[in-house]
């Protein structure tokens, strides 16, 4: 399939197939997509969490409102983000472009500077927002390369996040729940697979100057 044919043929799947279960090959193209992914500034102050452990998910399930994509998909997926950023984060992220592309401190250092003070002059909800954006791109990222690889998901943010936390023990790592992306197989009798996308016609949508 192209892009477009990949676009058209996902959907939010409802029902997952449970004994189907994802190839490490497929699971570390996931993984490397969400590294991958473009993050303000190269930050990355998000994680995402694989949960396999049917044990674990069946404890998050009440959490999820019973939604059964949570135990029935091959995997799911916890985006989190950092509880806040500190200057630890930025000499780190500079100290990765200082070795990786051998640029000078001496050209770093100011922009080293300036994201610090950006950092600083944000209280800590404000930090937590910022990172949540960067969590919902991730999220149309792992959702598209789902879509070329033929997996199926379903983004879901009807969820009790602290609940999850606690559940994954979030809070030692600094991190909170903010999105989950449930992955794996359609099951043959999930009615909504077959279902004609409801989209606006694009000059609903776009604007051409």
């Amino acid at each position: 399939m192209n892009i477009i044919e990949s676009l058209q043929w996902r959907y939010a799947t409802k029902k997952f197939d449970a004994s189907k279960v994802l190839s490490e090959e497929k699971l570390n193209i996931i993984k490397q997509a969400f590294n991958l992914t473009a993050t303000s500034f190269g930050l990355q102050t998000i994680k995402m969490m694989i949960v396999e452990n049917k044990t674990m998910r069946a404890d998050l399930l009440p959490h999820a409102f019973y939604q059964k994509q949570v135990v029935d998909a091959s995997h799911l997926l916890v985006l989190c983000i950092q509880e806040n950023i500190e200057e630890e984060d930025v000499d780190l992220h500079f100290n990765n472009v200082n070795y990786l592309r051998e640029t000078p401190e001496t050209i770093l250092k100011p922009y080293r500077a300036d994201l610090k003070k950006f950092m600083t002059n944000m209280s800590v909800d404000e930090r937590q927002e910022w990172s949540v954006k960067q969590a919902y791109i991730a999220l149309g990222n792992l959702m598209t390369v789902c879509a070329v690889e033929g997996i199926d998901s379903c983004p879901m943010e009807g969820f009790i996040p602290k609940k999850f936390d606690e559940v994954l023990n979030l809070e030692p790592k600094g991190l909170k729940s903010v999105l989950l992306l449930p992955i794996g197989f359609r099951a043959e009798d999930d009615q909504f697979a077959t279902m004609k996308k409801v989209r606006k016609s694009e000059d609903h949508t776009i604007i051409e100057l």
